[in-house]
């Protein structure tokens, strides 16, 4: 097992430099730059920048290099802890990544164990009461939560909150707690706003995770040594969570790795629509005003936790299937 850790570990490392690398050029495709949006920006408002000026800035920014030599500039000062300075923000890019990986790590981890036990539980009820009246309301919430875009329901849910309960659900915080210091009250406050992101972010997961839960699971349910199982008298619960379970839970330990990175990415919206201090509305911004270091350290760690991902999918997976042990 520990060889086999070792290995995955060694693959892990030569992946995050590669997604480094594509991710790098992939900022520098469009045409131009910060410094040219920023050129325009101040002639739109009526000044000028002269050329000596904007040599100036090139050099102070290093974009007057190569792309080689601007990407191993910033590998290198990445290695040391220094990502770069956000042109945008005129700010360094660790403070901006540090500000919001707290928020973002909070609740994406709640969201992904809430939507695997969900999704779980559910999965195994609609399986064990095939075609019954539950297992049909979940069919009608997989196919709604799949067919629902985040943003649309944290609209709604924004607005029924606000209409009938008179209580605004945008933000992770009261207005008085926005600014203060961390204490019991900020902290019980801001749990009192987490649910609201969390089950909106989560409920395409769920719906999606409970349907190929429900599906293996009756896969398995109708193998040889579940119906051997019965006919020698073991009882339901403990046949249930001991085996087919247990199979059937591999696919959905396996889509831990591309979880995580699709929540902070594709939960940008959703946390621009409820105003959440995550890294999918700083990563939004800085792609929007070509902040290319700080777009290219979010874009990096957000490889690195898709690669940790797949690392933490497959020692799981030896845990739960004696199979893959074996192999």
């Amino acid at each position: 097992m520990l060889k086999f850790a070792a290995r995955r570990l060694l693959y892990m490392l030569i992946l995050v430099c590669a997604v480094a690398v594509l991710g790098f050029v992939v900022i520098q495709l469009p045409p131009g730059d910060w410094l040219s949006t920023y050129i325009l920006q101040v002639e739109l408002s009526g000044d000028r920048v002269d050329q000596e000026q904007i040599e100036t800035l090139k050099r102070m920014y290093g974009l007057d290099r190569p792309m080689i030599a601007q990407f191993l500039k910033w590998v290198w000062g990445m290695l040391r802890g220094n990502f770069g300075y956000s042109f945008f923000w005129n700010r360094p890019v660790a403070d901006l990544v540090t500000e919001r990986l707290g928020f973002t790590l909070l609740i994406s981890g709640t969201t992904i164990v809430f939507s695997y036990v969900a999704a779980i539980a559910i999965g195994v009820y609609s399986a064990t009461r095939q075609y019954g009246i539950g297992d049909y309301l979940a069919t009608v919430f997989g196919f709604l939560g799949l067919s629902t875009p985040p943003f649309l329901v944290a609209l709604v849910l924004v607005y029924l909150f606000l209409v009938m309960f008179d209580v605004n659900v945008v933000g992770l915080f009261s207005p008085e707690y926005l600014k203060a210091d961390w204490s019991v009250a900020r902290v019980i406050d801001m749990l009192k706003h987490l649910p609201v992101p969390v089950l909106v972010i989560g409920l395409g997961g769920i719906a999606g995770l409970q349907r190929i839960m429900r599906a293996t699971l009756l896969d398995e349910l109708r193998k040889q040594y579940v119906i051997t199982a019965r006919a020698k008298g073991v009882v339901e619960h403990r046949l249930l969570f001991k085996y087919p379970v247990r199979v059937a839970i591999n696919p959905i330990v396996s889509t831990v790795a591309w979880v995580f990175p699709e929540l902070v990415s594709g939960g940008a919206i959703v946390a621009v629509v409820l105003n959440l201090p995550t890294m999918g509305p700083l990563l939004l911004s800085s792609l929007r005003g070509q902040d290319m270091f700080l777009a290219g350290a979010i874009m990096t760690l957000l490889s690195m936790l898709t690669v940790v991902g797949f690392f933490l999918s497959d020692l799981l997976l030896m845990l739960i299937d004696p199979r893959i042990r074996m192999e």
